[in-house]
This record gives C-alpha cells, sequence and structure tokens, in this order.
C-alpha cells in the first residue's frame, strides 16, 4: 500500500491539510508524474487530492442520491476547514415553494450599511446546500469584507426547473428591496456563484437588466456553467479524473429538466443571451475542468459587448477548487484574486 493511500485512511481534515503543506518537491513524489493537457500541468495539490479522492471510495455521482449530498457536504468540510468569521445568522422569506432560508455571513470588523454578495451554491442542481459552500461564503467574506447573503434554494429532481431560478430570483429581488434594514448597500450588492450557482448569478444579471428592481454592481462568476446547447471540446477533454465528470453533469441536467425544455430558455443558458448592459464581471475558470470552454466563451461574450469583464484562466486547478479554502496554497490564492476583484468592483 502507498503511502497515500495509508493516509488516505486516517482521519481525512487532517490528512489533507497536512499533506498539502509539504514541501512542494515532497508534494510532487507524493502526488506522482506531472499531468500535462493542451500545455497545462496539473498542480501537484489537486494531483494529491484527486488520488486521495479515487483511493477513498466510489463518486458522488454513483451513490444514491441522499448518500451523494451527504458526501458533498462532508467532502466541503475536509477542505473548507472551519474558517473564522464575525457572525453567522439564518433568516426564513416567504418563496416561490415555500420558506426559502438565506444565511448572513459578516466579516469581522464590519458595521453599518455594507456591500454584499448574493451568493448561489453550484452543485449541478441536485446537491449542495448552505453547509457545503460554508466555508467557501466565510473566505469570501472576511478576504472581500463583504456581507455574503447565501441563498438555500430548491434541488432536483425533488423541484425540477424553473425552481431553483425561481428561488434565486426572489431571493435577490427580497435582498435588494430590504438592503437597507439588513445593514446593506443597495448601490453595492454583487451577486455570485459557483459552477451551477454561477450558472444562476449570471442569469439573475441578465433578467435584472430590464426588470424594475436594483441591478447588480458586479458579477463573481466562479467557473460556471453558461450553456446546455453545445457539448465543447473541454467537456470531453476533462470528462473523467478531474473531479467533475461527465457523468456528474449528465446526472444534474437529467434531474433538473425534464426532457421537454427549449435548452436555449432565457433562464436556463446565459451563453445564449442577449449581455448588453449586465454588471461587469470577474469571470474566473479552473484549467483542469470540463466548463472551461464554456466559461470562457461567456467571458469572451461579455466582452464583445462592452461590458467590463476580467478573465482569469486557474491554469492547474480543477473544478471545486471554490471549496479548497482551507488546505493547501494554490486553491486558497485563487480565492484571493477572486476576493480582491469581489473588493474592487464594489469599491
Amino acid at each position: 500500500m502507498s503511502l497515500v493511500a495509508q493516509l488516505a485512511g486516517t482521519a481525512r481534515g487532517v490528512t489533507a491539510r497536512s499533506l498539502l503543506q509539504l514541501p512542494r518537491p515532497v508534494l510532487r513524489r507524493l502526488a506522482g508524474s506531472p499531468v500535462v493537457i493542451d500545455g497545462r500541468t496539473l498542480d501537484p495539490e489537486m494531483q494529491l487530492l484527486l488520488r486521495i479522492q479515487k483511493i477513498e471510495g466510489p463518486a458522488t455521482e454513483t451513490l444514491p442520491m441522499r448518500k451523494g449530498r451527504a458526501k458533498v457536504v462532508a467532502d466541503a468540510k475536509v477542505v473548507g476547514g472551519n474558517l473564522p468569521i464575525g457572525a453567522v445568522t439564518d433568516r426564513t422569506i416567504d418563496g416561490p415553494g415555500g420558506p426559502l432560508t438565506l444565511r448572513f455571513y459578516t466579516p469581522r470588523g464590519l458595521t453599518g450599511d455594507a456591500p454584499a454578495l448574493v451568493f448561489f451554491h453550484g452543485g449541478a442542481w441536485i446537491y449542495g446546500d448552505l453547509a457545503s459552500h460554508d466555508a467557501t461564503c466565510r473566505f469570501l467574506a472576511e478576504e472581500a469584507q463583504v456581507r455574503v447573503v447565501a441563498v438555500d434554494y430548491r434541488l432536483a429532481p425533488e423541484a425540477p426547473f424553473p425552481a431553483a431560478f425561481e428561488d434565486v430570483s426572489a431571493a435577490w429581488q427580497w435582498i435588494t428591496e430590504h438592503a437597507k434594514g439588513i445593514g446593506i448597500d443597495p448601490t453595492r450588492i454583487a451577486v455570485g456563484g459557483d459552477s451551477a450557482g454561477g450558472c444562476m448569478a449570471a442569469l439573475v444579471a441578465q433578467h435584472a437588466v430590464a426588470g424594475p428592481g436594483i441591478q447588480p454592481a458586479f458579477q463573481l462568476l466562479l467557473y460556471p456553467v453558461t450553456d446546455f446547447l453545445d457539448t465543447t471540446p473541454s467537456r470531453k477533454t476533462y470528462a473523467e479524473g478531474f473531479y467533475l465528470t461527465e457523468a456528474f453533469m449528465a446526472l444534474g441536467e437529467e434531474s433538473y429538466l425534464l426532457g421537454d425544455e427549449d435548452r436555449a430558455d432565457p433562464r436556463l443558458s446565459p451563453l445564449r443571451h442577449d449581455v448588453a448592459g449586465v454588471a461587469p464581471a470577474y469571470v474566473v475558470t479552473a484549467g483542469f475542468d470540463l466548463l472551461l470552454d464554456e466559461g470562457k466563451a461567456y467571458a469572451d461574450k461579455l466582452k464583445a459587448a462592452g461590458v467590463p469583464v476580467e478573465y482569469v484562466c486557474e491554469e492547474g486547478l480543477i473544478h471545486t477548487f471554490a471549496n479548497m479554502v482551507g488546505v493547501g496554497r494554490a486553491a486558497p490564492r485563487a480565492m484571493r484574486r477572486a476576493a480582491s476583484a469581489l473588493q474592487r468592483g464594489l469599491s
């Protein structure tokens, strides 16, 4: 049994944090031979985490839904850690399908009406919740010195399309309408999310252009899903072996969509719709992610429409690095860059 296999059987969080703090030459030896695709080299921290994941058991998408959801939360806690924060409070509002929970993160030292980020978690519309992205929200709040409001939208297959979009839209409307009463500056509210959440953040920003309410001041789009129509080359290149798999995405789409939807629906595919006038954006992709091409395509579309956009590809990272804020060096560095962009966008 290899050293990595032995360590994978010990306390998971301690193992991951300890391994990823080792000197880079040691990490490279533990990770194995370098993985190079299309001129990009997989970061050894990501490579080592993938080795541990493979040893530990079946992929999330192969498990029954209840167990898969529990695994997503457990995995996120391992790589997210327990980061300090000023305050965390929950509030329930009336949503389109019943009670809708919002979680408010206030960084240490922040008082008065402050800038804010309304955050939608990823998980292919079937996984994820307030717990799975707790560390991500804590990190962004503290690093960017903004209030973060996370939205616990409904999941498929129990609540298929367009339930998730309806929930995040309702949350955005409620938060912006009540901003002054909840310590938020209504002129400095960003919308953001990762993966499926990034998709819905982009859609909220698009719909706000023509809507009667407040437009986002900024968008933080972390490796967003942007297109339900075409299969890009990166969806094939990185279909297996880099955490987010083609099977994972297929299960999400099959669960969220009933089968007769127009995949160009303005509540589904932000890449297929007009982006003129949407909020400035920071769009980040991971170099070893099947969503790489569509994330870049959306950044290119924003730029072509004259929208101020900063596009960054974190070349050596994998999907879900936004959750890895409690381990290693590479993912936290990438998320500090994202938090800095958010802070600049709301300054």
